[in-house]
């Protein structure tokens, strides 16, 4: 018998199958229309619909996000922020900030005409709807779940060539069948790749690809992990200040609705608010969204690189930091472990990785951290949950 979850899974399609149905669905409507995802196939032929028609499309969201946009007239395309940080924003953006990437992007992953690409999480999330995007600009066909679900994804990797995936996902994949990413093309985003656990998708027998970027900046660097990350072609990256800021064609007009987190500056440049570090050799590390900061004692402590050292102490375990209130410290870095059970941290380990202000004062356990619909730590809901206790959490001992 098939469980629903099952059931999420589709059969392959085309650019051509997209494009047949497409016309029966851009009658009429608002000059901003909503793009249900539930039905991958009818969400993507509503898009190309709308596209043809000069219309925008703002892809998920909910009824009370405000749509007071006037469209540009290139059929504009409304993404939505991760919502990892905070409530989901409408990032809006021409179809040819995307489709612009789409050779450097097929050049760097391989994904090319004769693929099948598995893409197993919601098309409401700016990555995979990226991900479906190419495929059907490049000609391959594309095999798309509604949401993500391990053994759907495990499933449909029988039927597909490549497939993209957060890093999250990744683990759970290798953790579960690594045999089935064998021979795949995996592309992975949305959060920092460990090196060990790339090193684990290259001994499982995948082609690897790892990108950071933003949904208001698309691609910014690409490399096999967190560690390794150069400017995506047409991209030029400038540090200052410890910001990040990104020149490139393939930058986000701005927001629909309420503002967001991206700024400009003469010249192009654009951020919203990473910090990291441009080596001399034209790496750059990514510490982080510029609210991830944990200010504590008078430290700025950035959680993505505490978060980076823990999983070298703990790895294969989910984990999130955090700043929480202390009434001398300002706050206290404080780490989260899901279902811990057995977990012992090698603390002394963690010590010669971290500087002194920057080691975790608290440990809790929870059963399993919020997360958002594309696989990352929801932060706002996890800080407020431990707040005001409705996320049920112990410490570990």
């Amino acid at each position: 018998m098939t469980t629903p979850e099952l059931a999420t899974a589709t059969e392959p399609f085309d650019r051509a199958t997209v494009e047949r149905i497409a016309p029966d669905l851009a009658d009429g409507g608002a000059a901003v229309t909503r793009v249900d995802t539930t039905d991958p196939l009818r969400a993507l032929a509503t898009l190309y619909a709308l596209r043809a028609a000069g219309r925008t499309a703002l892809v998920g969201g909910d009824d009370d996000l405000a749509l007071d946009h006037h469209p540009g007239g290139d059929g504009d395309l409304a993404v939505l922020t991760s919502g990892s940080t905070g409530r989901p924003r409408a990032v809006l953006r021409s179809w040819t900030s995307w489709s612009d990437s789409f050779p450097a992007f097929t050049d760097l992953t391989g994904i090319g005409a004769r693929d099948v690409v598995l893409v197993p999480g919601p098309l409401s999330s700016s990555l995979f709807l990226f991900a479906a995007v190419h495929a059907l600009g490049c000609g391959a066909d594309v095999l798309a779940t509604s949401r993500w679900h391990p053994a759907t994804a495990v499933s449909a990797l029988d039927r597909a060539t490549a497939v993209h995936v957060t890093p999250s996902m990744l683990a759970t994949l290798l953790d579960r069948a690594p045999a089935s990413l064998a021979g795949r093309v995996v592309v992975c985003a949305g959060a920092g790749l460990p090196a060990t656990t790339a090193a684990r998708t290259r001994a499982a027998g995948a082609r690897l690809t790892h990108y950071y970027g933003a949904a208001e900046l698309s691609f910014v660097a690409a490399g096999t992990h967190e560690g390794d990350l150069r400017p995506f072609p047409g991209v030029a990256i400038d540090v200052r200040a410890d910001e990040i800021w990104v020149r490139s064609r393939y930058v986000a007009s701005g927001y629909l609705g309420a503002a967001g987190q991206l700024r400009t500056r003469p010249g192009g440049w654009a951020s919203v608010g990473d910090r990291g570090r441009l080596h001399p050799d034209g790496r750059l590390s990514v510490h982080g969204r510029g609210d991830r900061f944990v200010l504590t004692g008078g430290a700025s402590v950035a959680a993505e690189e505490v978060e980076a050292a823990l999983r070298t102490v703990l790895p294969g375990t989910e984990v999130a930091v955090l700043g929480l209130p202390h009434p001398d410290l300002g706050e206290v870095v404080t780490v989260v472990v899901e279902d811990g059970g057995a977990v012992r941290p090698d603390r002394a380990r963690l010590r010669d990785l971290l500087d002194p202000a920057h080691l975790p004062r608290r440990w809790l356990v929870v059963d399993r951290l919020p997360r958002t619909a594309n696989g990352k730590v929801a932060q706002a809901r996890l800080r407020d949950g431990l707040r005001d206790g409705s996320l049920a959490a112990r410490p570990l001992r």
